[in-house]
């Protein structure tokens, strides 16, 4: 197998575990939702553009969840203090209880998939998580 193959399958099955997840958990809750409560938690207040580059979604689309989430309570708007055309979003604390709660029920329900696992390969899962977390952290780091 080449390193590309490699790649590509690790790739495929993140994809498969994130439907896997959304199946098992029945959550209604759209995907766009959880990745911006996370990149707010993780990177702090953001201007609306950058949050719908960081997560793949375009600036209108991201403008219409910010709005829902902000009517569930689960972010806060704010105007930019240089730039007053410019909004920016935060996570709330009700944000963050929300992300939480979710991060525990799919943990939760992905569990019994990996119940089979040996001690090695749990091993080589923790190294494995560890180095994506690294390797993707620097990327969105430098854009």
């Amino acid at each position: 197998m080449s390193r590309d193959h490699d790649i590509e399958t690790l790739i495929v099955a993140a994809h498969a575990l994130t439907r896997v997840a959304a199946l098992e958990t029945r959550s209604e809750t759209p995907a766009a939702q959880w990745r911006t409560l996370t990149i707010l938690r993780d990177r702090g207040p953001l201007r609306v553009g950058d949050l719908a580059r960081l997560s793949r979604v375009t600036q209108p689309g991201m403008t219409r969840l910010v709005g829902q989430m902000d009517d569930l309570g689960l972010v806060e708007r704010s105007t930019d203090a240089v730039d007053s055309r410019v909004t920016i979003v935060a996570v709330t604390q009700l944000g963050r209880e929300a992300l939480d709660t979710w991060l525990v029920q799919l943990t939760a329900a992905l569990a019994p998939h990996f119940e089979d696992l040996t001690d090695a390969e749990w091993d080589a899962l923790r190294t494995t998580a560890a180095l994506l977390a690294r390797k993707t952290a620097a990327v969105e780091v430098a854009r």
